[in-house]
C-alpha cells in the first residue's frame, strides 16, 4: 500500500494505493456519509478486491477542513456534484501515473458515494468499465442514472427497506445492464455475521467479469 496525494483543482485529497501483481483492474472507492478512507468495511472490501488481483485506490473526498465543516453541518455529504467531481479528479490522476494509467477502472461506491460513482461514470463513459454500489444512494444520482453506460451492481441488506426502494427506482431509470442484489437478512452497514463477506465477493466477481470485458457497455 502506498499514501498517495491527489491534487483536485484546490483541494489536495488523501489516499491508500494498493496494486497487487499482475492487476486486472483498478478499483476507485467513493465512501459515503461521515466515512472515511479508513472505514473497516471499505478496507475489507479492498482486501478482497485485492486478493482477487484488482488495485484498490481508497481517498478521501473531503479535505481535513471540509471534513470538520460537515460533521456540524453536513453540508457537503450529500453534495453529489462535489463528491463526483473529486471522483472524476481522482480518475484522472490515476490516469496520469504510470503505475496505474493503464488499468481498467471500476468505482465501488457506499451511501452517498454510490450516487457519485454513478454520476461520476456517468461523466467519464470511456473511463468507467463497471459500478458497485454497496447500501448506496443511486436516487440521488438523479439525470444521471439513464447516461451511465457501464454495467452496475447494487448491493443492498435484505432488512434495509426504505434503501432497498431507493436502488429499486434507481434501477428503474437506468438504460444500461443493472443488477439488484439483496442479502437476506442484512441491515444497512452489512454488520450482521457473513453479510459484509457476501457484499465483499459479488463485487469482486461483478468487477472481475465486467470490466475489460468487450460488449460491457451499452
Amino acid at each position: 500500500m502506498t499514501e498517495v496525494q491527489i491534487p483536485a483543482e484546490r483541494a489536495v485529497l488523501s489516499g491508500n494505493l494498493t496494486i497487487p501483481d499482475k492487476a486486472v483492474a483498478l478499483v476507485l472507492f467513493a465512501h459515503g456519509s461521515g466515512s472515511s478512507r479508513h472505514s473497516p468495511r471499505n478496507q475489507f472490501v479492498a482486501r478482497t478486491l485485492n486478493r482477487a488481483g484488482l488495485g484498490t485506490l481508497l481517498f478521501e473526498l473531503l479535505t481535513p477542513e471540509e471534513e470538520a465543516l460537515d460533521i456540524y453541518t453536513r453540508e457537503h455529504r450529500f453534495n453529489i456534484s462535489l463528491l463526483a467531481e473529486r471522483l472524476v479528479h481522482a480518475t484522472k490522476w490515476v490516469r496520469q501515473q504510470e503505475e496505474t494509467r493503464d488499468l481498467p477502472i471500476g468505482y465501488f461506491g457506499s451511501s452517498t458515494g454510490g450516487a457519485a460513482a454513478l454520476v461520476a461514470a456517468a461523466e467519464l463513459p470511456q473511463e468507467v468499465g463497471a459500478v458497485v454500489s454497496r447500501g448506496g444512494r443511486p436516487d440521488l444520482a438523479g439525470d444521471a442514472l439513464p447516461k451511465v453506460q457501464a454495467p452496475i451492481l447494487l448491493i443492498v441488506g435484505g432488512n434495509d427497506d426504505i434503501v432497498i426502494e431507493l436502488n429499486e427506482t434507481a434501477r428503474d431509470r437506468m438504460r444500461c445492464e443493472v443488477k439488484l442484489e439483496i442479502i437476506p437478512g442484512a441491515t444497512h452497514l452489512f454488520e450482521e455475521p457473513g453479510a459484509l463477506e457476501q457484499a465483499a465477493k459479488l463485487s469482486s466477481d461483478w468487477f472481475v467479469n465486467h470490466i475489460g470485458v468487450d460488449g460491457a457497455r451499452c
